[in-house]
C-alpha cells in the first residue's frame, strides 16, 4: 500500500464518518453507531470492493487492507482505557468502589455461565437433530469466557458525547475497566478447560500462573509510568507542553505494552488495556491539575476515535451471514449473554442496594462487545490447539457475527438506558463556537 493510499484511506475514513453523522442525525443516533456504519459502507464487502485509477476510496484486500492500519486501533484503545482510568478517582471510589468491584465480577462471571449452559445444551440439541457436531464442546466454553467482555470504547464515546453524568455513569465507567482483568482470567481458565475436553491435560500454569502475572504485571507497569509522568508534568508550566507529554506517555505505555518474552517456560505479556488504565488512574490521583489535563486530551482524540470506530466498521466481516448454522448459535449467544449481562447486573445491583434506575438500566449498558473479545479471538486462532481447527473457526464466526450485532445495536441500547436512568438530561453540546455566536445566528437569519 503505498503512502498516497494510506493518507487517501484515513482522508476517506474521516469523511465518511463525519457525513454519516449528518445523514442519520435525524434518527438521533450516537455517534459511533453513525461511524460504525460509515466503516461497513466504505468497508471490503461495499465501496472498498471497487478499484479506481489503481486506487480504493474504501477498504479494499489488495489496495488498502484495512489490517494495516491496526496501529490506529491501538493507539485509539490506549487513550481510552487511560480516560476510563480517570473514573478511578480516590475520592469518587470511596463511594462507587465496592459496589463496582463487586457488581463487576458478578455480572461478567453469570455472563459466562449462562452462555456456557445454554450453548452446551444447543451442543447436544444439534447433535440430535442434525447428527453433525456443529458447535463441539470446547467452543461452548471458549464462548462462554469470551461471553464476559465488554467493549469500553463504545460506552465511553456515548458517555462523552451526551455528557451523560449520574449514578448509572459513576458505576458503569468502573464496571466496564474491571471487564477486562475479570475477562483475562475467565478465558485463561475456559481455555485450559477446553484443551481438557479436547483431548489434552490441564496446565496450572497457563491457566492461573500467567493470566495473573499478566495482569499484576500490568497494573505494575502503568502504575510506574503514572508516576513518571506525573513527576515530569511538574517540571512544564504550558497546558500545550503538559498535553503532549500526557499523549507521548500513552504511545509509550502502549508500546511496553506490546511487549511478550519467556521466563522459565513462563509466558509473559502485558494487556494494553489495564496498562493504559492504570497510567490514567495514578495520574489523575497524583497530578493535581489532572482534571483540566484529561478534559484538554478529549479535543485532541475526538479525530483519532472518529478513524478508529471507521476502521472497526471496516473490518466487521459480512462474511458470517453465509452461513446459516452460525447465524443461529450467533442469535442464541447475543441473546444467551444479553440475558447473563442483564441479569447479573441487576441483582448484583440490587444486592448492593444502588437506585432503582441503576438496578433496572445497568445491565444494557454492559451489552456493547468488541475489542478485548477480538483479541481473544486471535488468540484462540493463533493457538496450536485450536488454530484452524473446526473449534477455532466456530469461535471466530459466532463472535464475528455477535461483535457485528454488538457494535451496531449497543451504542444505542447504551444512549436508551443512560436516557431512560435520568443520567442523559439533555441534547449534547457539540455545537461549533460559530453556531453559538449570536452574530453569526443574526446573519445566518437575514440570509
Amino acid at each position: 500500500m503505498t503512502t498516497i493510499q494510506t493518507i487517501l484511506s484515513i482522508a476517506v475514513c474521516m469523511f465518511a464518518g463525519l457525513m454519516m453523522t449528518r445523514a442519520l442525525k435525524r434518527l438521533h443516533l450516537p455517534d459511533v453507531t453513525a461511524y460504525l456504519i460509515a466503516g461497513v459502507i466504505i468497508g471490503t464487502y461495499c465501496i472498498g470492493r471497487f478499484v479506481i485509477g489503481g486506487f480504493s476510496f474504501g477498504f479494499n484486500d489488495s489496495v488498502a487492507p484495512v489490517g494495516r492500519f491496526t496501529i490506529i486501533s491501538d493507539i485509539a484503545l490506549g487513550f481510552i482505557a487511560f480516560d476510563i482510568g480517570n473514573e478511578f478517582r480516590l475520592s469518587d471510589l470511596k463511594h462507587t468502589g465496592k459496589k463496582a468491584t463487586v457488581i463487576g465480577i458478578f455480572q461478567a462471571v453469570a455472563a459466562t455461565l449462562v452462555v456456557d449452559a445454554v450453548l452446551v445444551g444447543l451442543h447436544f440439541l444439534l447433535i440430535a437433530v442434525t447428527g453433525t457436531d456443529y458447535l463441539p464442546l470446547p467452543a461452548c466454553i471458549l464462548l462462554g469466557a469470551i461471553a464476559s467482555a465488554t467493549a469500553p470504547a463504545a460506552t465511553l464515546m456515548v458517555v462523552r458525547q451526551y455528557k451523560a453524568k449520574g449514578p448509572l455513569t459513576d458505576l458503569l465507567l468502573p464496571i466496564v475497566a474491571l471487564d477486562d482483568a475479570v475477562g483475562l482470567i475467565l478465558f485463561a481458565v475456559s481455555m485450559g478447560v477446553a484443551k481438557a475436553l479436547h483431548g489434552g491435560a490441564m496446565n496450572v500454569t497457563s491457566i492461573l500462573v500467567e493470566p495473573m502475572l499478566e495482569i499484576i504485571l500490568s497494573l505494575l507497569l502503568g502504575a510506574v509510568l503514572g508516576f513518571i509522568l506525573s513527576l515530569i508534568e511538574r517540571a512544564f508550566h504550558s497546558n500545550s507542553n503538559r498535553l503532549t507529554l500526557m499523549i507521548t506517555f500513552v504511545f509509550l505505555t502502549v508500546a511496553l505494552a506490546m511487549l511478550h518474552f519467556e521466563i522459565g517456560g513462563i509466558h509473559i505479556g502485558f494487556s494494553s488495556l489495564l496498562t493504559c488504565m492504570m497510567l490514567g488512574t495514578v495520574f489523575c490521583n497524583v497530578c493535581k491539575t489532572s482534571e483540566e489535563m484529561m478534559q484538554r486530551t478529549e479535543k485532541w482524540t475526538k479525530p483519532l476515535f472518529v478513524l478508529f470506530f471507521v476502521i472497526s466498521g471496516a473490518s466487521l466481516d459480512l462474511t458470517v451471514f453465509k452461513e446459516p448454522v452460525f447465524i443461529i448459535i450467533g442469535v442464541i449467544y447475543i441473546l444467551s449473554r444479553s440475558i447473563g449481562k442483564i441479569a447479573g447486573a441487576y441483582s448484583s445491583a440490587k444486592a448492593m442496594k444502588c437506585d432503582e434506575k441503576t438496578v433496572k438500566y445497568l445491565g444494557i449498558t454492559l451489552l456493547p462487545q468488541a475489542g478485548v473479545a477480538l483479541g481473544m479471538v486471535s488468540t484462540v486462532a493463533a493457538d496450536s490447539v485450536f488454530g484452524g481447527s473446526t473449534i477455532g473457526n466456530t469461535v471466530r464466526f459466532v463472535i464475528l457475527f455477535g461483535v457485528l450485532i454488538y457494535e451496531i445495536f449497543g451504542p444505542m441500547m447504551t444512549k436508551w438506558a443512560l436516557t431512560r436512568a435520568g443520567d442523559i438530561t439533555e441534547k449534547p453540546a457539540n455545537k461549533s463556537a460559530r453556531v453559538l455566536n449570536p452574530l453569526h445566528r443574526e446573519r445566518h437569519k437575514k440570509v
